[in-house]
């Protein structure tokens, strides 16, 4: 009898193990440091679901995550010229609106953009620029050119981002070409003019730039406007501008891959990001600007001024949004390639 007992014990644990593990997932595939991660634990109680987070350094790696497929990410935040690629690619559900209740509350200027045009494929989450963050005290030069990144006065004090179309996007506009230039000549005379600046430059880099920036330990860096407001809160000594010639105006978007085993979970995920609650918490934590008009409206007064959170049209009316270039992103690839091996 107690050998009985004792089994029917097990069973009622397992059975109730496995109950607490039959919860529904939800994967989520987003850029690092940008998510108030306090977030993912409210939806998980408010859903009684696990959230299941990881996190990619660009655009091209979440792509090509995405596209071998093996993992079921349900939700993705890609930026403008990505998801215009994976729209034509097929790889993204269109989104049923009917369940993002709080659209309305998205600002209709990040709606109908050309990577989305009838607003079918994703749901704004952040924009911004990208700019020179540099260190007030290590250059003496007023900062609104390009060119600076070439000065040899502040060779190995020159952070680039390890990115190809970034870091082409800068020379092509310090060179005066569109951002998006799929002309050969063009792009060989930037290729040209990344070497030259090679040697001037410290380190290629990714999210370990911010640090070196705060630490002082270069004095100008390529940096995207949200990332330059908080690293302007840690470190005082630092500003950013967007160069005269302009730059790269971007927007990150919410997106549901067609790996998603649960668009359903995926929607409400996305409305919920959407609340204005939740958008004011995100946007406070990283620093990045928001779409939401109703978030944006319960922000500091000197935030929701701030020219480099939320840009004039004069100061970005040089700016470019990037496209896809298709086929071409080969010839990027392999003038990248030329680059990094040039010695």
């Amino acid at each position: 009898m107690k050998k009985i007992f004792i089994l029917l014990l097990l069973v009622s644990i397992l059975f109730l193990s496995s109950c607490g593990e039959d919860k529904e997932e939800l994967h989520v595939y987003n850029w690092g440091d940008y998510i108030d991660e306090t977030v993912l634990d409210e939806f998980e109680k408010e859903y009684d679901v696990n959230v299941i987070y990881e996190t990619f350094p660009t655009n091209e790696e979440m792509y090509v995550k995405i596209k071998q497929g093996g993992t079921s990410y349900d939700v993705a935040f890609p930026s403008d010229y990505m998801i215009e690629k994976m729209i034509k690619e097929d790889l993204l559900y269109k989104i049923d609106m009917n369940n993002i209740t709080n659209y309305d509350k998205i600002d209709d200027r990040f709606k109908s953009l050309d990577f989305d045009p009838n607003n079918e494929y994703s749901v704004p989450y952040m924009w911004g620029t990208m700019g020179i963050l540099y260190n007030k005290n290590m250059v003496e030069e007023k900062v609104d050119s390009w060119n600076i990144l070439w000065n040899e006065k502040y060779k190995d004090e020159i952070l680039m981002i390890d990115s190809q179309r970034d870091s082409f996007a800068v020379a092509l506009k310090k060179l005066g070409y569109s951002l998006n230039s799929t002309d050969e000549q063009e792009l060989e005379k930037t290729k040209q003019e990344l070497i030259k600046q090679k040697d001037l430059v410290l380190a290629y880099v990714g999210d370990e730039g911010k640090d070196m920036m705060v630490r002082e330990e270069a004095a100008l860096s390529v940096q995207w406007s949200g990332d330059a407001i908080y690293l302007m809160e840690e470190n005082k000594n630092l500003d950013y501008v967007v160069p005269k010639e302009g730059s790269n105006l971007w927007y990150d978007n919410m997106v549901i891959p067609k790996t998603s085993e649960n668009k359903e979970l995926a929607e409400k995920f996305i409305d919920f990001m959407t609340r204005k609650d939740i958008a004011l918490k995100n946007t406070e934590y990283i620093g990045y600007s928001t779409p939401n008009k109703e978030a944006k409206q319960e922000l500091a007064e000197e935030l929701q001024k701030s020219e480099i959170a939320y840009p004039t049209e004069e100061q970005v009316k040089n700016s470019e949004v990037f496209l896809d270039p298709g086929e071409f992103l080969k010839v990027y690839d392999k003038l990248w390639t030329e680059v990094k091996a040039s010695k």
